[in-house]
């Protein structure tokens, strides 16, 4: 949902600072007055295209700042975290655009700079465009594919098919990988084998040459080694004046104390565990030097070993880890090439398993969006009765294509503004203001099929382009529907639809300081019914419009 939205020089405008509320958010003013200023702004910060001609005249730059709280929102999360952007779950979030004269732009999000294509992908969580000039993206046919997807709750069956789909794939890369450079891989099998027998002939393990490196010290220290442990050893346990020697005469003159002083007592059982201690110490190096014994043959051994293990690393790998890794690589892909025609069928045999999985999932979801389709096609065209295109069908139309992540169907969706006429892709037939109304009403269905708790942000720019009347009521009471699950922002001339706004912006251009610029001014309940009028009688407004205006105003809070 969009907080606030700050514009500086940009277009007219100085310098404007918005703050959204939820539910319905309505900007009038008259035409000219840089309403849609407000909507083109919105757009710069969802990734639209940026130039220098933005800028407000004898400026150097633009900027515009957005506010958006984006709780609950896993997909922006995910895209925020691979974008290595850190951002706490409910905290607000910063979104900037900066533009030069030079055309140039510059993107930051949560004050870390980011690319123009982030922004597009941000987009699709932070807010939807709907205007005049937006409406490429609703005739793409992924974009109606996605729609029928999410009327369909697809996505798990979205998920299982693109999982059949990777393996399908990864499996058919595989027997592509085994048929192709064939002379090739003959030509470096010599060179596989070759490598291949060479690391057979060592059989390194991992780990084997630390261990090895800490026998070699050892016995490359054999006579020091010795001559320290017996040293230790006989200072400890083996001389008269030993260590263990004066320990039993301190402890012998401590149980004499100890039968005259208890209090001693605990000193005493110290002293005995440290004589123990000793003890314990002095037989183990005396084990130590019974096993230690010089044997040139093992040290010439572990030097031959090491040196061939030393070998395969330089060759192979910088550890033995990787020297084993590399074994069986190249284990494998000699043995693809000896046995090839028996892998090829073993991946043939594979690769139509996979196929045949895929292709049974693919179906499963052709079902669930055919019938999904016709359903969207009905609840669509009812809304559009509503909205001044009662003669308007809308058929979602599913041909199947080649195989895809996302399954077998190609989505496109027909209009024909008037029953009789032939239905056609929607671009060829719909009008800008057509465009935005055919919008709202699969935004309305789409609406009572969401439910995740997130408030979305919606813009509708001129959506009331040709309605006027109880279609303009109709058309306000649709953006009052959908105001419900996202936060709506809609620009309009009609007083039928400024009526059902929860927060009304009045855009209107003002002299400051010797130049005209645009500014934007939430209204108050007096305020509203007097531009309500002003849309209802013009430049003179009138009892009867202010009368008017009040009704609209209360009609709209009883909605």
């Amino acid at each position: 949902m969009l907080l606030e939205l700050i514009v500086e020089n940009y277009a007219v405008v100085q310098r404007a600072r918005i703050r959204f509320g939820t539910g319905l958010n309505v900007l009038t003013g008259e035409t000219g007055s840089g309403k849609s200023i407000v909507v083109d702004s919105l757009g710069l910060l969802l990734g639209a295209r940026a130039s220098g001609e933005m800028i407000r005249s004898g400026e150097s730059k633009a900027r515009v700042s957005g506010v958006f709280t984006v709780s609950n929102s896993p997909a922006l999360g995910a895209l925020l975290e691979e974008a290595g952007i850190e951002h706490a779950p409910d905290e607000e979030l910063i979104v900037e655009r900066e533009i030069t004269a030079n055309g140039k732009s510059r993107a930051f999000v949560a004050n870390r700079l980011v690319t123009t294509a982030l922004l597009k992908q941000l987009a699709s969580a932070l807010g939807d465009i709907h205007g005049q000039n937006e409406q490429q993206q609703l005739f793409s046919s992924q974009t109606q594919r996605q729609l029928l997807d999410e009327f369909a709750h697809s996505g798990e069956w979205l998920r299982r098919v693109g999982a059949a789909y990777s393996e399908w794939r990864a499996i058919r890369e595989r027997l592509a990988d085994l048929s192709k450079n064939e002379q090739e891989k003959l030509r470096l099998l010599d060179l596989w084998t070759f490598q291949r027998n060479e690391i057979d002939s060592v059989k390194p393990k991992p780990g084997e040459d630390v261990e090895l490196g800490a026998e070699r010290k050892v016995l490359q220290n054999v006579t020091r080694l010795q001559e320290s442990a017996a040293a230790a050893f006989a200072a400890l346990y083996d001389d008269p004046d030993s260590a263990t020697t004066q320990l039993r005469h301190a402890a012998k003159r401590l149980d004499e104390l100890t039968r005259i002083d208890s209090t001693l007592g605990e000193a005493g059982g110290s002293l005995k565990q440290a004589s123990v201690l000793v003890e314990e110490v002095a037989y183990a190096l005396r084990d130590y030097l019974g096993h230690l014994e010089a044997d040139p043959n093992r040290l010439e051994d572990v030097e031959s070993r090491l040196a061939a293990l030393e070998r395969l690393k330089r060759k192979y790998g910088g550890t033995l880890e990787e020297v084993v890794t590399f074994h069986d690589d190249v284990a494998r892909k000699a043995d693809e090439v000896e046995n090839a025609s028996e892998h090829r069928a073993a991946l043939e045999k594979e690769a139509a398993q996979a196929e045949e999985r895929y292709q049974h999932l693919a179906d499963e979801l052709s079902q669930k969006r055919s019938a999904a389709a016709a359903k969207l096609s009905r609840q669509v065209e009812t809304e559009l009765k509503a909205l001044a295109m009662s003669g308007t069908q809308l058929r979602v139309d599913l041909k199947r294509g080649p195989a895809t992540a996302a399954g077998v169907d190609e989505v496109m969706f027909l209009v024909s503004p008037n029953r009789g006429e032939e239905l056609k892709p929607m671009e060829k037939i719909a009008s800008g203001g057509e465009l935005s109304r055919i919008a709202l009403a699969l935004k309305t269905v789409m609406g009572a099929t969401e439910g995740d708790g997130v408030l979305h942000t919606l813009v509708f720019d001129e959506v009331d382009a040709g309605v006027g009347g109880a279609a303009a009521a109709a058309v306000g009471r649709r953006l009052k529907t959908l105001s419900k699950t996202s936060q709506v922002i809609c620009v309009t001339h009609l007083a039928q639809i400024a009526g059902f706004a929860d927060h009304h912006y009045a855009v209107s251009k003002r002299q400051k300081s010797g130049r005209v610029t645009t500014e934007v001014d939430e209204l108050e309940p007096g305020q509203r019914a007097q531009e309500i009028g002003r849309m209802l009688s013009g430049e003179h407004v009138t009892p009867e419009a202010l009368k008017q205006a009040e009704q609209l105003m209360q009609a709209g809070r009883a909605s």
